[in-house]
């Protein structure tokens, strides 16, 4: 059995200790999980959405339990772009991870002020959740329109000084079309899938589980069509991915990384299991040794065809 094995991964020209880092919206900024979580383990911290003003997002009830998974319709609440400069990053700064900023905007103009105001600060690739409502555009996500999707990445890739992801939105047609669409418009990576839209009643009461009717599906029920979709995502174009949807633990991770993905995101599992980010890295090294691989760049892509 060897003992020496490496880790390590790149996305767009930044290195990662190893490929598991923590899904937007699901980690803060790390502080509330500081006592659980070694942040120096992790590959990378990725911030909740933030956007160019505070957003005070949507009313309650917005979690619901499902089985196998959760619905959220938290409307990305978050304090500004200002806050998080202020106080987030400075935070993550003591800790030896890369730093991912996940933006979001209701127009072009909002995601270019935030990539724009984000310049010049210590973070290493800024995470586009491209699933926002275009408000200019009726409400339909960015995310579900391919020349949308282009036109969002062609406009923030002016303003990025850093490398930019683009998280694609699961409820499409052909995730293949969009990821094509993303690198079409100069991204550098992409990261999927985000929630699929799903819906809860409660039979008792006679009214929807959440105020706003619908939200986003996340947990182990989504795992499969994240795994074909990340497959899909990895084969239709070049770009590096960031797999996420349901990963519970090292075989899950493990699946997604044979299925095409170089890294990947672990959200909902946080908030069961606080200590299952560094399950998984540990749990991903067994497994190289198990088999005696001594580069984890060999499971990437290596489902056969």
């Amino acid at each position: 059995m060897i003992s020496d094995i490496c880790m390590g991964v790149e996305l767009a020209g930044v290195t990662f200790k190893n490929p598991v880092m923590v899904a937007s919206g699901t980690f803060g900024s790390g502080e509330e999980y500081g006592e659980y979580v070694d942040l120096n383990r992790l590959g990378a911290v990725v911030t909740k959405g933030v956007a160019n003003v505070p957003w005070s997002g949507n009313p309650t009830p917005r979690i619901a339990e499902t089985c196998g998974g959760m619905l959220n319709a938290i409307g990305l609440q978050n304090p500004g772009v200002e806050v998080l400069c202020q106080r987030d990053l400075p935070f993550l700064k003591q800790y030896d991870t890369r730093v991912i900023v996940n933006v979001c905007g209701r127009t072009k103009e909002d995601y270019c002020q935030v990539v724009e105001r984000l310049a010049g600060e210590a973070v290493d690739m800024l995470e586009i959740n491209v699933s926002c409502p275009n408000v200019k555009e009726g409400g339909i996500a960015f995310g579900q329109d391919a020349r949308a999707l282009e036109e969002i990445t062609r406009a923030v890739k002016k303003y990025a000084a850093q490398p930019i992801i683009l998280k694609l939105s699961p409820n499409v047609a052909n995730i293949g079309e969009m990821a094509r669409a993303a690198e079409a418009g100069g991204a550098d990576a992409i990261s999927l899938i985000n929630t699929l839209t799903g819906m809860k009643i409660d039979i008792h009461k006679r009214a929807f589980a959440l105020a706003n009717k619908t939200g986003g599906l996340s947990g182990p029920a989504v795992k499969p069509v994240a795994v074909r979709m990340v497959y899909e995502a990895s084969h239709a174009c070049t770009l590096p991915v960031i797999g996420m949807g349901g990963i519970q633990n090292a075989e899950d991770a493990i699946e997604f990384l044979l299925a095409g993905a170089s890294a990947v995101s672990v959200g909902t599992a946080n908030f069961h299991n606080p200590c299952v980010t560094e399950e998984i890295i540990k749990g991903i090294e067994d497994y190289l040794k198990q088999y005696e691989i001594q580069d984890i760049q060999s499971l990437i892509g290596a489902v056969e065809s």
